[in-house]
């Protein structure tokens, strides 16, 4: 049975900002769209181009961050990343108030907090590393995997009533204020970490590229790179046309809309806590592949989603499964992956797997808008659901880890 144990102070400090901006993003999940339609509004076309071009051109203007990050102490970027945050965020609740909100600065703010994003990622992958001793890394990420289903499932509603009660900045501004909070939380965790391994004199040209070269060439993270790729995109990509499906077409309300993803966030939480039990048990290759295959199988069930309380329920149980099995999947695939990268290499593989992620759901989101169109959202959903079916075939079915350096943190498997 594993150990459960205190993973120390430091690490506390460092979740806990994991969870207070965690929550603040959730809180304000939908609020630059719900501004646009509401304050703004702008029709669908334009909401489409702020849900999609916003995190695919911030992605874009990521790509120098990493080689940028990884010859710096990682704790000042996540605490520089966290305020670059805060105050592109409070320039919106700003321009309300002096009524000089316009959808250019919304998009703007959506390629500057997307770009951030995947810099703080990168830079807190690293640190965590240098961090939490190999063994226990499962049960970090596992630990982060958990908050974040908890504040997905009660971000949304708690933001949804605020935005409707406290007018349409609120949740913006809760958002900006908790990465302020996540930057003091940093702070707070003091101590000193690993040197850089080179120093940040000038960028070279083939920086850019060593993240991607790395991650392409290995043979275990090849595969589930370009499995997260297509499953992500697919299931991101059709968010939006369930939405369409069941507050359009099936007569949902938004509440039970809201309700329909709440609840079976409670399967994230049940599978992020039993996975270093099913890894101590069965192995780390056995339960990253087996839950990979299984979290396949549930996304076409949602095109034969029926109107009325049993469709309410019918996509809570979808919902719940498809949860669960990511939430077993996800800290083991974080785990495997800050394991196989080698501490040099590790912000900017770290980089490139976040701009390649972002990239693939804003690509799938918009083709699959295109596809909606002609076919309507439910056969989209259906076509979506068909070629999810082809991602279990990317796993690597046997443990394909390379013979690691003696620098390289082993296997926890």
């Amino acid at each position: 049975m594993m150990r459960r144990r205190s993973l120390g102070p430091r690490f506390r400090w460092l979740w806990t900002a994991y969870a207070v901006s965690t929550l603040g993003t959730w809180l304000g999940f939908g609020a630059f769209p719900l501004l646009a339609i509401l304050v703004l509004h702008s029709g669908p076309t334009a909401v489409s181009v702020l849900a999609a071009v916003g995190p695919a051109v911030g992605a874009l203007v990521a790509v120098p961050l990493g080689p940028w990050i990884e010859f710096r102490p990682k704790r000042p970027v996540m605490v520089l990343m966290d305020v670059v945050r805060f105050a592109a965020l409070m320039t919106v609740p700003v321009a309300y108030a002096l009524g000089w909100l316009g959808f250019t600065q919304l998009l703007l703010v959506s390629v500057i907090v997307a770009s951030a994003d995947i810099a703080f990622t990168a830079a807190s992958g690293a640190f965590l590393k240098a961090l939490v001793p190999p063994e226990d890394l499962l049960v970090a990420n596992g630990r982060f995997e958990s908050t974040t289903w908890t504040a997905t499932a009660l971000g949304p509603p708690l933001g949804g009533a605020a935005f409707g009660l406290l007018g349409p900045v609120t949740t913006v501004v809760a958002n900006a204020v908790s990465f302020l909070l996540s930057a003091l939380g940093i702070r707070a965790i003091g101590g000193t970490e690993p040197p850089p391994a080179r120093t940040a004199s000038r960028l070279r040209a083939s920086d850019l590229a060593a993240g991607w070269r790395f991650l392409l060439t290995h043979p275990g993270l090849r595969p589930l790179l370009l499995n997260t790729l297509l499953f992500n995109g697919l299931i991101m990509g059709t968010e939006p046309l369930l939405a369409v499906l069941m507050l359009g077409q099936l007569g949902f309300t938004p509440w039970q809309y809201g309700l329909a993803f709440a609840v079976p966030c409670l399967g994230g939480l049940v599978g992020s806590r039993l996975t270093p039990r099913l890894v101590a048990r069965f192995g780390r290759h056995k339960v990253l592949w087996t839950s990979g295959v299984l979290r396949a199988f549930w996304l076409l069930g949602l095109a034969f989603l029926p109107a009325g309380p049993g469709g309410l329920a019918f996509v809570m149980a979808i919902e719940f499964g498809l949860i669960f099995f990511c939430s077993v999947y996800n800290p083991v695939l974080a785990t495997y992956r800050l394991d196989q990268i080698p501490a040099d290499r590790v912000a900017r593989a770290l980089s490139a797997w976040s701009v390649s992620t972002r990239a693939s759901i804003a690509a799938m989101t918009a083709l699959w808008g295109v596809l909606a169109g002609v076919t309507g959202p439910r056969v989209a959903i259906g076509v979506a659901g068909v070629l999810i079916l082809a991602t279990p075939f990317l796993l690597p079915r046997r443990d394909r880890t390379p013979a690691q350096p003696s620098r390289t943190v082993p296997s926890t498997g």
